[in-house]
Order: structure tokens, then sequence, then C-alpha cells
């Protein structure tokens, strides 16, 4: 049996994925790169997988790195929430501020969020948990966490919401499907005819495009993550429709290209609550963070 991976090797993985360097993240863990550089490569040996891409550019995630890096997420949350627990039941009063995200804010926001959070309150602390919209819903409802990030389109009305930010969906394909480099758009009802690689019901990304398209898609392949959609529909499977955030990097190095739509898919993503109506500390100050940076990026 495979030995369990270091947990600061996953942290190390997830921070490559959010910096695009490993000096960078070697910095967000609190290492030294040489450090950093033989964690990540003992990690790839014990995987048996090569993880990461270095150039004289910084670093990127191979295919394999990429759907791991999810996985590797959800485990450090899962550790995170053990830590949490043991606090609690401690009576510490200096528990973590437990967040629930869904995955394309997870993977692309949030950490930028959070690094301006620690900028102008070094002392706070965040317990991340990366969900699909559906699940971020229910961790704020049954209490697991005070706030939630989500992209559904609608928002459940037992729930106090405010959208931070907005976030275009693309349709993309592999540089030698049919549809590249087509110039007629693709129509609302070709595209719901159509197979598509889709996330799995319950993501912010499914329910969008649904809504969109006024029924529900046919799926082709029905996957948990971004990281493997993208990885599918590059292999030229199938089309797929997902945030341009999540594709950007493989758009930048030509490995998926965008079609036309013939509809515009622009989804608010927003920050969900319970209780009072009014935010109010670390959670107030992470949503005007998370609000303030949406508008300089759509500004831009």
């Amino acid at each position: 049996m495979t030995a369990r991976p270091d947990p600061l090797a996953l942290e190390l993985l997830v921070a490559v994925a959010a910096t695009g360097s490993v000096g960078a993240a070697a910095r967000t863990v609190g290492m030294a790169q040489p450090n950093a550089t033989r964690s990540l490569a003992r990690l790839e040996r014990q995987l048996g997988l090569d993880l990461v891409v270095r150039s004289t550019r910084g670093s990127t995630l191979t295919d394999a790195g990429a759907v791991l890096v999810d996985q590797a997420r959800q485990a450090l949350a899962a550790m995170d929430a053990v830590t949490d627990s043991a606090a609690t039941l401690r009576g510490d009063s200096t528990r973590p501020l437990p967040v629930a995200a869904s995955q394309t804010i997870a993977e692309h926001l949030l950490p930028r969020w959070l690094s301006t959070l620690r900028s102008q309150q070094p002392n706070s602390a965040v317990a991340v948990h990366v969900h699909n919209s559906h699940d971020v819903v229910d961790d704020v409802r049954s209490g697991r966490t005070a706030l939630g990030f989500v992209e559904e389109p609608t928002v459940p009305g037992d729930l106090h919401s405010t959208v931070v930010a907005h976030d275009e969906m693309v349709l993309v394909v592999a540089p030698h499907h049919v549809w590249a480099g087509r110039s007629r758009a693709v129509r609302a009802d070709e595209l719901a005819r159509t197979a598509l690689i889709t996330r799995e019901p319950g993501s912010g990304t499914r329910m969008a495009l649904d809504e969109a398209l006024d029924q529900q898609v046919r799926p082709h392949l029905e996957l948990p993550s971004n990281a493997a959609v993208r990885v599918s529909v590059a292999s030229g499977a199938a089309p797929a429709v997902l945030s341009r955030l999540a594709v950007a990097d493989a758009l930048s190095a030509g490995t998926l290209v965008t079609v036309p739509l013939g509809l515009q898919l622009r989804r608010p993503l927003r920050a969900v609550w319970t209780g009072s109506r009014r935010l109010s500390g670390l959670a107030a100050d992470l949503v005007s963070i998370a609000r303030d940076e949406g508008e300089i990026s759509s500004s831009q």
C-alpha cells in the first residue's frame, strides 16, 4: 500500500496551483524554496506521477496535478476540520472562521481574497471547506460554516446573500475538435442538443448552464471537478461550458479553444449566510474584500 502523502506537500501543491510558482508557494507555507522543491519531488515519486511543470516563466500543474489538487484541497479541509473540532473541545476562543466555497471560487478567487485579508489582519484565521454550490448551501444552513461563496444562479430564500463578483462562462473544445475555429455562434437550441462534458448535478456551473438553456443539459460525461472536465475536453471527447476563470490557463497554453456562443452566460457569484441580515466581524471583512476586488476586476 502506498504511504499517505505528507500534508505539507499537499499544501505546497495547492499553493503552486494558486500562485503559479514553486517559490511563491514555498513562501505561502513558510518553507525555504529548496525544501519545497524536494518535498514536491518526493510527492511525485511517492505517487508515481509528474505533478508540476517548471519553467523560467513559473510553474504549472500537469493534467494529473490539476486533477489531484482538487482532492488535496478536500483532504486539507478535512484535516482543518479535525483541528477546528479539537479547538472547540478545548474551549479555545481563537477558533478560525469556517468558510465554505464552491470549486471555481475556491480555486481562482478565494486565495487572493484571503491573502488580502491576511495582509490587513495578520492574526486572522480562516478554515476553508471546498464543495460544489449545493453542498456549500447545506454547510451554511447546518451551521457547519459561518459563510459560504456560491455560483448558483439563484439562492434559497432562507439564506441572506450578496453579490460579490460576476463570472463569464465560455464554450470550450480541443483544438482538433470539429467546432474549433468555428465562426458561426452555437445557438442555445444547438447547445441543448449536444452531449457535453459537464460538472456534476449540484455544482454552480451545472445549475447555471441548465438555467441558461431552460432545460437540463445532455451529459456526455459528468465529472466532479473543473480540472477533470478540462482534461477530458482537451482529449477531444466533447465540448464543455466552464467558467473562463477555470480555463484561462488552458486557453493561454492552447490546449483548449473557445467557440462563440449565441447566448450570454454571465452569472453572479454570491456570499451566503444565515442569522442576522447584517454580517459582522471577520465574515463581514472577507465579504467586503471579495466585493471590492470583484469591482476592480470588472472595471479592468
